[in-house]
């Protein structure tokens, strides 16, 4: 029998990580603490937002390696050989240069009609965009394409002036009609 889930991203750590899986009408995620798993469930219809963000974290560990291993690269130039200061010093700079290659470590929020959860959804944030892709078109398909269109849609009559009273409305103000018709929409 097929599963209705598939596997879309995987964070892992040191004692577990989170495996997130994706289905007609849910987005799950399973977090793994040493034996233990907990599983949470986020349905399409109730998601707000995925906020993905860089995490501070990424540069902290890249000051910490080149200061470890160009101290250490140091230290074994002066009292052992030269040979194996380089090598040090040279596992240090591959370090942090496949450290800027893939990219900066990522911390997500998922914000729910009912609640607000922050869950590694992607190791680094170059691999988000890719999924969240993946998410945005479940999501679209579970809500039906019921959604409002993110670009305003003119109409083919003009917009009739809207009247508004002092105490309604600063003079200064401009109707949401007029203000999409210079816009050049």
């Amino acid at each position: 029998m097929k599963s209705a889930f598939r596997k879309i991203s995987r964070v892992g750590s040191l004692t577990g990580g989170t495996k997130w899986y994706l289905s007609e009408d849910c987005l799950l995620a399973a977090k793994r603490m040493m034996y233990a798993v907990e599983y949470r469930r986020f349905y399409l219809r109730d998601l707000e937002s995925i906020v993905v963000l860089p995490n501070r974290a990424w540069l902290w560990r890249m000051v910490l390696v080149v200061v470890l291993f160009a101290g250490l690269g140091v230290a074994f130039w002066q009292w052992v050989d030269s040979t194996a200061g380089a090598i040090f010093g040279g596992v240090g700079l591959v370090w942090v240069a496949a450290e800027l290659a893939i990219g900066p470590t990522a911390g997500s929020r998922i914000r729910t009609t009912g609640a607000s959860v922050d869950l590694p959804l992607v190791a680094r944030t170059r691999r988000a965009r890719k999924i969240l892709a993946k998410i945005d078109a479940a999501v679209r398909a579970a809500r039906g394409g019921v959604e409002q269109p993110t670009a305003p849609v003119t109409s083919a009559q003009p917009a009739e002036p809207i009247l508004q009273t002092s105490s309604e409305a600063p003079s200064g103000t401009v109707s949401i009609a007029d203000a999409t018709q210079t816009n050049g929409s």
